[in-house]
């Protein structure tokens, strides 16, 4: 994503963002307002007109729609924004699970607590990569 881009996208720019590319189809200034609780349809125009002028949406008749969809850390699905980090969440918790069931050695030995260790940690870091991403609805 280009500097630029990244500057813009910040706050309810952001916001506004997210929720056009969550809805992939033409949408209005007021829906926007409404949708995202703004005081005012003007500050909904302002938010979706900076996104227009860096070419990330278009108008389209009256609506706004997605120009370009930047999606850094996101996965789109249908209309859910799924962080990437989800994805390997998911692989390390059926890793841990794994080795914890069927992989236990009859004695444990310290390889075994050590790849459990490293298991646990790549666990507890991809859990919380994911839930910052979603409490902060990044890209």
């Amino acid at each position: 994503m280009e500097n630029e881009e990244r500057e813009l996208l910040r706050g309810t720019t952001l916001k506004v963002y997210l929720f056009m590319v969550k809805h992939g189809r033409p949408v209005s200034i007021r829906e926007v307002q409404r949708a995202l609780n703004l005081s005012s349809p003007s500050l909904a125009a302002y938010h979706m007109s900076k996104l227009e002028e860096a070419d990330l949406l278009k108008r389209e008749g009256g609506d706004y729609i997605v120009n370009k969809v930047i999606l850094e850390n996101m996965i789109k699905i249908r209309r859910m924004l799924i962080p990437r980090y989800f994805f390997y969440l998911l692989f390390a918790v059926s890793a841990l699970i794994t080795e914890l069931t069927f992989l236990r050695p009859p004695s444990l030995t310290r390889w075994y607590l050590f790849s459990i260790l490293v298991n646990l940690i790549l666990t507890i870091a991809f859990c919380y990569e994911t839930v910052k991403i979603w409490t902060k609805g990044g890209l």
